[in-house]
């Protein structure tokens, strides 16, 4: 979700909470698009990262030091000729746009009290910081915009500020309930499009919230919506607004299993009951610098695990290209019954024929059918019948050859596959170790020269702890799920593994206990997840109790047999806090 006018709103209303009224002690420019500003207000100092980035665009209070360059950029110097030690005398938010004013008085050269502007403009790769003087002319900005990059409007010193047209978009704070049907009900687009199209602040999140706070489907069209369902509509868009004038927040992000899929500053209820987890937070800031870091730690592992997964993929698909041939060897050789048979009638039955025949026709013993062999005329009946046998006995080899190596195929390509889900479920640096390693060892990336040392290992498996305080294990790799397995669990532990595909081995430590329904499920369920089906609604669940699994001789790591089993059908979820 970007910053839409409400999660600004909430910055805005922390902002006022912590350093109205305080001063700025410190001003910073760590990165080209960034400023680092320490406030001391109400006995304390807060600092304030503001990021102008095109594609992160942020502020949030921080405790985290950013390392300045050796000499302060050009506007970090301005900032602080002008502002260093000024007050700060109002945060505001003009019209519920992505916009934030900061209103700073200080003293100038003279001794004369003077008012200075900072304006936070997070609008994705339109963001900027521009500093104004009390008339509202531009005295510098971290980006400069000329005429020749935006015919719209220029940023540059000397020119005047205003905030950019938003069209013809009313301000839903404002908007009384008359403007807004006439505005939202003359509108052909779909009915959430249509809120977020025509009010100033509303992310296509909030406008979906606001379909859904009112019943309402947001895919139809806002024209064939009638004058009470627009009532309605209006209503639940002042519910949500009411929170926002009230300074009413709640922010929180919206986790699919582990990744964060949303973050809000007032209740996305749309998402209650779909698979989903709702984790809430104290302030904004506090949100959006762990939103954006567990952002930034998945998109790292996907980048550090780049190089890991072609290799996989690669071999992936030569494997399964070699498969496909492999069945299709298998199959020319279904016909090799035939020429044995054909060959023992011939034997039987053919000693009268006297040579040059094209065809010969007789009865077949095994079935009691008539069966025309075709015949070489060129060769002699026990010439036709050795030439049959040979051919049955090439395809006999071929068959139990092909056969041996179709099932060191298959057995390869899981392999593969269990690597890949492995690759799909690493969450840190440290997880790609042992992947890497057990690519190495199988011949997938060769082995650099390192003395004969292998890497330390450091990543441990997942660990949980059910509802009702039984302890669960999840590898994270097959070395993970090998030695979960054989060497931790115990044999009335129990174990659990998605069904026909690969995915994790989980270990339910029962510690001399029944199990409970709910850890049951709740184990379930994180085999599930961490399995190839996890994108699935539902996925078959085997467990049984670890004393009954063998180790699969000459396997891979991580495979096992069993004969009997339990199952059940569990939904991919995260719902336990994961322990330390």
């Amino acid at each position: 979700m970007a910053f839409d006018g409400i999660v600004i709103a909430n910055l805005v209303h922390d902002l006022n909470q912590k350093i109205l009224s305080g001063r700025i002690s410190k001003i910073a420019q760590p990165e080209k698009d960034e400023l680092l500003l320490t406030i001391k207000g109400n006995r304390e100092n807060f600092k304030i990262l503001i990021s102008a980035n095109p594609s992160l665009p942020l502020v949030y209070f921080t405790e985290a030091n950013k390392p300045s360059p050796m000499t302060a950029p050009n506007f970090c110097m301005l900032l602080r000729k002008h502002i260093a030690n000024g007050r700060i005398i109002s945060i505001t938010q003009p019209g519920m746009e992505r916009v934030i004013r900061m209103e700073v008085e200080h003293l100038d050269e003279m001794g004369d009290l003077r008012r200075k502007f900072i304006l936070i403009e997070l609008m994705g790769k339109h963001s900027n910081i521009i500093f104004c003087d009390e008339n509202d002319m531009i005295l510098d900005s971290i980006k400069h915009i000329s005429a020749q990059v935006s015919s719209v409007r220029e940023v540059l010193p000397g020119r005047a500020y205003f905030i950019p047209h938003s069209g013809e978009k009313k301000n839903p704070l404002e908007i009384s309930q008359e403007e807004f049907k006439e505005k939202i009900g003359a509108t052909p687009q779909p009915l959430s499009r249509a809120l977020y199209m025509n009010l100033t602040g509303l992310s296509p999140v909030a406008a979906a919230q606001i379909c859904h706070l009112a019943s309402m489907d947001g895919d139809i069209s806002a024209r064939e919506c009638s004058d009470a369902e627009l009532t309605h509509l209006y209503h639940a868009l002042n519910w949500m607004m009411d929170d926002v004038r009230e300074g009413n927040f709640s922010p929180s992000i919206i986790y699919q299993g582990e990744k964060p899929v949303e973050f809000s500053s007032v209740p996305l209820t749309m998402y209650e009951g779909s698979g989903y987890r709702l984790v809430n937070y104290p302030t904004i800031s506090q949100l959006l610098e762990r939103y954006y870091a567990e952002k930034n730690t998945l998109s790292r592992i996907h980048q550090k695990s780049t190089d890991l997964r072609k290799i996989v993929t690669t071999a992936l698909e030569r494997t399964s290209r070699k498969l496909d041939l492999q069945k299709k060897q298998l199959k020319d050789t279904e016909k090799r019954e035939k020429f044995r048979i054909y060959g023992e009638l011939l034997n039987t039955y053919a000693y009268g024929l006297s040579g040059g025949e094209k065809s010969f026709q007789c009865l077949n013993y095994y079935d009691n059918s008539e069966i025309s062999i075709p015949l070489d005329p060129t060769l002699t009946a026990r010439e036709n019948a050795q030439k049959f046998f040979d051919k049955y006995n090439k395809q006999k080899r071929t068959f139990e050859a092909v056969t041996e190596q179709l099932a060191q195929t298959e057995t390869e390509l899981l392999h593969l596959e269990s690597i890949a889900t492995s690759l799909d479920i690493a969450r840190l640096e440290d997880d790609l170790v042992q992947i890497k390693e057990e690519l190495v060892e199988y011949g997938y990336i060769r082995r650099h020269n390192t003395g004969g040392k292998k890497p330390k290992i450091t990543s441990k498996p997942y660990h949980y702890l059910s509802s009702d305080g039984f302890h669960i294990y999840v590898g994270k790799n097959n070395y993970q799920n090998e030695e979960l397995t054989f060497k931790f669990a115990g044999g009335n532990d129990w174990w659990f593994h998605a069904k026909g595909i690969p995915g994790s081995h989980v270990i339910v430590k029962a510690d001399g206990r029944e199990l409970t329904d709910q850890t049951f499920e709740e184990a379930g369920a994180l085999a599930a997840y961490y399995s190839k089906g996890r994108e699935n609604d539902k996925v078959e669940i085997d467990y049984v109790q670890r004393k009954t699994l063998k180790k699969v001789p000459g396997a891979a790591p991580g495979f096992v047999v069993y004969h009997t089993n339990y199952s059940l059908v569990a939904s991919p979820k995260l719902d336990l806090k994961e322990v330390n």
